[in-house]
């Protein structure tokens, strides 16, 4: 393939994603919500959380938490705290 019909197809597929994009937030306009994208953590943060948590460090796995969720530092303790209790 051609670097100019490999450049035309990326385009279309930036302009569809836009256009999705854009409804979806149109959506949660009307529907009067918002989307947080980091409202839970990966597998791998949890991975990480609990074996900072293994190794006593519970003040890097909230933290961690912070960074992976954006929430505050008492929303992250009691998360990471949950997490070291198995819940």
């Amino acid at each position: 393939m051609s670097d100019a019909v490999e450049y035309t197809q990326l385009y279309q597929l930036m302009q569809k994603v836009a256009r999705l994009e854009r409804k979806i937030d149109f959506i949660l306009q009307h529907l009067d919500l918002e989307y947080d994208e980091r409202d839970e953590p990966t597998p791998a943060y949890i991975g990480q959380i609990k074996s900072l948590l293994q190794r006593g460090n519970k003040i890097e796995a909230i933290k961690i938490y912070r960074e992976a969720t954006g929430v505050g530092l008492a929303e992250a303790k009691a998360a990471v705290e949950a997490i070291a209790a198995g819940r």
